[in-house]
């Protein structure tokens, strides 16, 4: 498979977890009693942070992603564990965390082997 496959998976993964984690919280399971901005900052947040390496394909950035997709990985099996109703939600997020973490993995794997 070439590496562009696995950067595209990357960022499939990358955007699908982003626009998953903003519409959980503010549109399909909202917490009352704990402000939405502060729930964002900490669910999102760390996304962005290597978010402009990532576009710009900067293997270090890659790398990042590829940690920081782990803790979402944690989140989405142990929601879907406890949460009958979240089930569908917490399971895409781990499908979209692994795509991230195995797509980035790989392009970097396979950047340094060339």
């Amino acid at each position: 498979m070439q590496r562009i496959h696995y950067y595209r998976a990357g960022l499939i993964g990358f955007f699908g977890l982003f626009f998953l984690q903003l519409a959980w919280h503010t549109l399909l399971f909202p917490i009352s009693g704990f402000p939405t901005a502060l729930l964002l900052l900490i669910t999102v947040g760390p996304l962005l942070l290597p978010y402009r390496g990532l576009l710009n394909r900067n293997l270090k950035s890659c790398t990042w992603m590829t940690y920081l997709s782990l803790p979402y990985f944690a989140h989405g099996v142990a929601e879907a564990y406890v949460s009958q109703s979240e089930r569908p939600f917490a399971l895409l997020e781990v499908a979209f965390s692994l795509a991230l973490c195995f797509g980035a993995g790989l392009y970097v794997y396979k950047a340094e082997k060339a």
